[in-house]
């Protein structure tokens, strides 16, 4: 295994620990048996599966199509490298997130990682079994992985999951940061720079009607920049009453892992649901 996949792997163990000190980690409000599965199988096809497959997978189209550019950027400056990595992984992945709460069909993919009700570490890597393999974040990195730059993925990723993973803890890293009042002008570059717990939890957030719920964007992952350039920000420091997604018929697990190949429905309905839930 990979330093930098030990090194995640250690960051989301610790945030594990400190939800199982401070908010149960085991067993959140409103938490169904198919939410602990859904988890559980979405991670371990990942991390095991999908993101080595696309990682090898492009590197292997890339060698077919372009042998001669085999390392061709891996002398480069690092702040250009991780430039383009914010780029062309962590704004396409803006793009592709966005796209989820646009298309019906995309948001049946992404379906599963709104469906629980609670904020969790749990939540960093739950998603249909089909979104990642889709998206195209991860295929251009196995591009500059080939070109030369896997050295500063290492790092970059690092730094990425970490926020990502703090961004969807349900011990909120930002709240007792808002008190102190010198810190201020601090935390507002901070929240409009990265994701934080309060943005990132608007965007989980179950009720249009409720202040602190945005769900119509904040949907940024490293960079909540995005959002502020683009025009999708919602900036309250403050945090939903209830998660989960309203006004869908209630998913079920095949449904959550596997749509289109299951498409039904616990109300037997079947057919695409709508894009994202109504205001």
């Amino acid at each position: 295994m990979p330093s930098y996949s030990i090194a995640i792997l250690a960051i989301y163990a610790g945030f594990g620990l400190l939800e199982l000190w401070r908010s149960n980690l085991l067993a959140k409000p409103e938490q169904t048996r198919d939410d602990g599965i859904v988890e559980a199988v979405s991670m371990a096809m990942l991390l095991v599966v999908t993101q080595p497959m696309i990682l090898f997978g492009s590197a292997t189209l890339m060698g077919f199509v372009a042998p001669q550019w085999a390392g061709a950027l891996a002398d480069i400056n690092v702040f250009a490298a991780i430039a383009l990595f914010l780029v062309l992984d962590d704004m396409t992945q803006y793009w592709w997130h966005r796209a989820s709460h646009s298309f019906a069909w995309l948001y049946n993919l992404h379906r599963a990682h709104h469906n629980a009700r609670y904020m969790s570490m749990r939540l960093v890597y739950r998603n249909n079994l089909f979104y990642y393999a889709m998206m195209p974040g991860l295929w251009l990195s196995g591009v500059l992985i080939y070109l030369g730059l896997g050295w500063v993925y290492a790092g970059y990723l690092i730094v990425k999951m970490t926020v990502i993973i703090g961004a969807h803890s349900d011990v909120a890293w930002d709240k007792p940061l808002y008190r102190i009042k010198w810190l201020s002008p601090v935390m507002w570059l901070v929240e409009r720079t990265i994701s934080t717990p309060a943005t990132h939890h608007a965007h989980h957030g179950r009720h249009a009607d409720d202040p602190a719920v945005h769900y119509k964007g904040n949907y940024g992952n490293l960079l909540f920049f995005w959002d502020v350039l683009f025009g999708t920000a919602k900036i309250t420091r403050t945090y939903p009453h209830s998660y989960g997604v309203e006004n869908l018929p209630e998913a079920t697990l095949g449904q959550q892992l596997m749509w289109p190949v299951f498409a039904e429905t616990k109300n037997n309905e079947v057919g695409e649901r709508v894009a994202e839930p109504a205001a």
